[in-house]
């Protein structure tokens, strides 16, 4: 696969995966999901995950306004926005 297939394969994964964060499944009108990491790869078209996969689509989902999330078996998507309203933590509450 040339790189520019790759790079083409990541986006399309990317644009799927943000769209599927609006459609409703699984008893829920729209929200956070996980998703078999055997989707994934047959998504972005490839028999094996390898870890630059995965870190570039964890960067075209950001792009996209989405986290993902790799759980060894599967991967959880998230809107960015959800981690705006944290707690956080500073230097006294790491002592």
């Amino acid at each position: 696969m040339s790189a520019m297939d790759r790079h083409d394969n990541i986006k399309a994964a990317a644009d799927r995966l943000a769209a599927i964060y609006g459609n409703p499944f699984g008893g829920k009108a729209s929200g956070r999901y996980r998703v078999a990491a055997k989707v994934v790869r047959q998504a972005l078209g490839l028999r094996r995950l390898y870890e630059d996969d995965i870190r570039d689509l964890t960067r075209a989902m950001l792009e996209r306004g989405y986290v993902l999330i790799d759980m060894d078996g599967f991967f959880v998507v998230m809107s960015a926005n959800s981690f705006v309203n944290y707690r956080r933590a500073n230097e006294d509450a790491l002592k």
